[in-house]
């Protein structure tokens, strides 16, 4: 009987290894897919043509907690029309410095005092496509608006965020940081893969390594981080692009730069004023989708269609951001 027993946990004791095996090695299989670079998408590199960036400021420098130079551009009006100021948060691969510049532009031209910032892990703010921890983009978002109280203790701050940067804001207005802010505007906003609002693959401009992220996510249950370091979103940039742009994104800086797993828990927790812009011929998002999405929770989300504007003139075009900029003068904001 005694031989049985040691014989039967002896067995068990060998399946629970071979399984344990068997994950580790699933999961290692899982997470040594290759991230497949993908080819250039015309309608995003294009955009940067029509912009001016004979008047972009230079880039000014901040410090993270940990100390990492971090870095934004300071759009200051000669003589201010206005009391307001806004934050602006570029979209997925670029940085203050890219066609975004053209919004920080128009806003400056309408009086409003402009930070438009080089998120971690993007243009001179950190290591490239990579964050230390989630939520360290949250931190950094909290110091950078410390440095503009030094000079501006009480005017009304709105933070503007486009595509991945806008789900990032989305994901601050819901936040334990959003009464920081008086507002949120959210330009074309990525909500997730899996958001109605976003066509397959973004309409080519982002390719995820579904089975890596997978693995990562696993691993991470059982918390084990030590490979969210690595790739496992690649963004159709053009070639030779490296200098000024983002190729691909750590599963870090993923799980960060954007809204949370399920976008609407960051809509529920908002308690500040909320506009989504968003342009008909959108071919990133279904522009089409946005006012349903985000349906249904208080205060209610404000949502402007402009026609004719793809992802990109959302920030480029003239017509757009002259819009942006005018509905962030004459807007109410709210009380602190």
């Amino acid at each position: 009987m005694f031989r049985t027993i040691i014989s039967f946990g002896f067995r068990i004791i060998l399946w629970g290894l071979a399984a344990a095996g068997l994950a580790t090695l699933l999961l290692a299989g899982l997470i040594a897919t290759p991230l497949r670079p993908l080819p250039e998408l015309a309608s995003i590199s294009e955009a940067r043509k029509f912009v001016d960036y004979s008047n972009l400021p230079a880039l000014e420098r901040y410090e993270g907690n940990d100390g990492t130079a971090l870095f934004y551009r300071h759009y200051r009006p000669a003589q201010p029309a206005t009391d307001r100021v806004a934050i602006v948060v570029h979209g997925s691969s670029g940085s203050s410095g890219t066609t975004i510049h053209a919004l920080s532009a128009a806003l400056l031209q309408h009086g409003v005092q402009t930070y438009a910032v080089d998120i971690r892990g993007h243009g001179s703010s950190g290591a490239r496509g990579d964050i230390g921890y989630v939520g360290q983009l949250e931190d950094d978002l909290a110091r950078l608006v410390a440095v503009i109280r030094q000079d501006n203790p009480t005017a009304p701050l709105t933070l503007i965020g486009h595509s991945s940067g806008g789900g990032f804001a989305l994901r601050i207005a819901g936040s334990p940081i959003q009464n920081l802010f008086d507002r949120t505007i959210l330009l074309a906003p990525y909500l997730g893969y899996d958001a109605p609002t976003t066509r397959p693959d973004s309409g080519g401009w982002a390719r995820a390594d579904i089975p890596r992220i997978v693995g990562l996510l696993a691993l991470s249950k059982l918390g084990i981080t030590c490979c969210d370091h690595l790739p496992v979103v690649a963004f159709a940039v053009p070639p030779n692009s490296t200098s000024r742009l983002v190729s691909s994104y750590s599963e870090t800086l993923r799980s960060n730069f954007g809204s949370h797993a399920d976008f609407r828990t960051d809509l529920a927790a908002a308690r500040k004023p909320i506009t989504v812009f968003s342009g008909s011929a959108d071919e990133l998002m279904d522009a089409s989708k946005y006012e349903s999405a985000l349906r249904g929770v208080s205060p209610s989300v404000k949502v402007r269609l402009l026609d004719g504007i793809n992802h990109m003139a959302i920030v480029a075009d003239p017509r757009a951001v002259s819009v942006i900029a005018d509905d962030v003068v004459k807007s109410e904001v709210s009380s602190r």
